[in-house]
């Protein structure tokens, strides 16, 4: 990813310099507005649309709790769709999960398929995360209201401000949207200050009227938040066993990965049957979890957001059985998710990083908010490679207890980092 943007960062360099930078900058904030209206929409039809199949059907219908067999008709339907969004629109409904996520624009002629694959499949049961297609939203529709820039220099800024405005609120904080996405992107250096402030003007107006919709509207746009947290003190033996707790979740995150890997590219050639593959893969382990557990299937389903929510409000509800089962049955889910559904790969990430670390907060020693931040901070930074920005990200997540709990943050960032990179480096290998 940060070989194709180089010649892309070099041209937006030259843009800086120039003259016209300040208009880039100014149609840059007012491009914010539109998009983040567009945002809001989007977002809010997927709430709606989730709550409808998970909550209001069922409960309408009397079955409480989920029964284990209600996932399949609707991952059925969200494989249907989001196998005919890869095979027949342009541009293949956008890139593939396993390859992370991209700063690059998204040409508005791909937007019909990201929207049919997203509108389709997130809200049936797919585990896999609204930011991709948030950030493909917000810079398609950012290079059609500007569409003068098409073909300059200034559409690679357009864009990408147009996807910070897009995924501002959704990792709740305008600074985390602007820092990863030009992480993601690989601007370094002299480039950061200048090629930032477009992100931080859009992601910030994003953020208000985001703020303002929510209010005037009363629809519920769900982003990723804990609720507050119980107060932690660290201790030595928190920080101890983070090193080795980082580099277990960063194997499995990374195994994890491997096996998508592994299917991607059969589910290049074969789209449609591959997607039909993987929602039945989840079907069957949403139903062997509830079966096993008890508990409702939905937590081996969707993004993981709710589950992350219940999860940090409530983590002795989760025994030890029901943490392995979850791991294990999400994770395989989430593998196929990524090899060939469409999504994002940041929030099954974060709450498979998060129950891995409730579960070894029975450690001794260990206390379950570091335990927690550990997960967390580990899993982020090894489902992408950006350190500084998994670091953000989860340090706001932890709200009041991210100030003592940093240290442990910043120990499992660069742990679960050196361990993914050396990963790599083994499988394709070179020298670690």
């Amino acid at each position: 990813m940060g070989d194709r943007a180089e010649p892309e960062a070099g041209r937006l360099e030259q843009l800086a310099r120039s003259g016209p930078y300040l208009r880039v900058l100014l149609l840059a904030g007012l491009v914010g507005v539109p998009v983040s209206a567009v945002a809001f929409a989007f977002l809010a039809l997927l709430h709606r649309l989730t709550a409808l199949v998970w909550e209001d059907l069922p409960a309408d219908l009397g079955l409480d709790p989920v029964p284990w067999w209600w996932p399949a008709p609707w991952l059925l339907l969200g494989g249907l769709l989001t196998g005919a969004a890869v095979k027949w629109t342009p541009g293949g409904a956008g890139h593939l999960p396993i390859d992370g996520l991209s700063a690059e624009p998204v040409k508005p002629a791909y937007l019909p398929g990201v929207l049919l694959a997203a509108v389709g499949g997130l809200p049936l049961g797919v585990v896999l995360g609204p930011e991709a297609p948030l950030m493909a939203v917000g810079a398609a529709t950012a290079l059609m209201l500007a569409r003068r820039t098409q073909g300059t220099p200034a559409a690679g800024i357009v864009g990408t401000s147009g996807s910070a405005a897009a995924v501002a609120v959704i990792f709740g904080s305008p600074l985390v949207a602007a820092v990863f996405i030009l992480e993601a992107a690989g601007f370094a250096g002299p480039k950061l200050t200048k090629l930032l402030l477009p992100c931080l003007l859009s992601a910030g107006v994003g953020a208000l009227i985001f703020t303002g919709l929510g209010a005037w509207t009363g629809l519920p746009v769900s982003s990723l938040e804990l609720p507050g947290l119980p107060d932690a003190t660290l201790h030595v033996t928190d920080l101890l066993w983070t090193v080795p707790a980082a580099v277990a979740i960063a194997v499995g995150v990374r195994e994890v990965h491997a096996l998508g890997r592994r299917l991607a590219p059969v589910a290049q050639r074969r789209p449609m049957a591959m997607a039909l593959t993987a929602v039945a893969v989840t079907a069957v382990c949403a139903g062997a979890y509830a079966l096993l557990t008890g508990r409702s299937p939905v937590d081996v389903l969707l993004s993981g957001q709710d589950s992350l929510a219940d999860l940090s409000r409530d983590p002795e509800a989760f025994g030890i059985g029901v943490l392995v089962a979850v791991l294990v049955f999400k994770g395989v889910a989430y593998a196929v998710s990524l090899a060939a559904l469409r999504g994002g790969p940041i929030f099954p990430g974060v709450f498979l990083g998060a129950a891995a670390g409730v579960l070894l907060s029975a450690l001794p020693g260990f206390g379950a908010v570091p335990a927690l931040a550990a997960g967390m901070a580990a899993a982020t930074a090894a489902v992408l490679p950006l350190p500084v920005s998994a670091a953000i990200l989860v340090t706001l997540l932890l709200g009041a207890d991210a100030a003592s709990m940093t240290p442990v943050v910043l120990i499992a960032v660069v742990v679960a980092f050196v361990t993914g990179r050396v990963l790599d480096r083994s499988r394709t290998g070179e020298a670690a």
